[in-house]
């Protein structure tokens, strides 16, 4: 049922790689269920994916505002506001947090651009911008802005320009 059928209707299935299909990649699979829940008022969709959130810890929630070609690698823990805004061709790695403030001059959550690579344990919070082409380092804390083209490093986040930040990172871009 679930095999070959892959390549047709979520573009998120362009990210994996040709072998890939919905029995075997479980990041794959909660996609296209989160995908569904997000189009359908179905109640059997929502109970799939809660299923699915409790089994994996993928704190996805289906009112995020996810653009096309988001890859999950390594799909386990990975926390993301319903709040939060993420472009397309994002790779999300284990452990990352995308949260919110509830206080002060950054009170809401995060706003990620095109083509962002989070590595495994990042946290983004408060109302902050991350440009396109950016690559978030494993276990950066990202408070504050992050320019296109750059690169996010350690706690507190230090950002290093650099033109074509995420190349070879990407894989299988879905084009828009």
């Amino acid at each position: 049922m679930f095999g070959k059928q892959k390549r047709g209707g979520c573009p998120d299935w362009q990210r994996y790689g040709e072998d890939t299909s919905l029995m075997t990649d479980h990041a794959l699979r909660f996609l296209w269920v989160l995908r569904k829940t997000q189009r359908s008022s179905n109640p059997i969709w929502r109970l799939m994916l809660h299923h699915m959130r409790e089994r994996y810890g993928l704190e996805i929630s289906r009112s995020t505002d996810i653009g096309p070609g988001l890859y999950l690698g390594h799909a386990y823990n990975i926390t993301v506001n319903p709040a939060a805004i993420i472009g397309s061709n994002c790779n999300l790695h284990k452990g990352v947090t995308i949260g919110q403030e509830n206080r002060g001059k950054r009170e809401g959550a995060p706003v990620i651009g095109d083509c962002v690579w989070i590595g495994v344990n990042a946290t983004l919070v408060g109302r902050i911008s991350v440009g396109n082409d950016v690559l978030i380092a494993p276990g950066a804390y990202v408070n504050c802005d992050v320019p296109s083209h750059s690169i996010v490093l350690g706690n507190p986040c230090r950002v290093i320009p650099r033109v074509g930040a995420t190349g070879g990172y990407i894989n299988r871009k879905v084009q828009i």
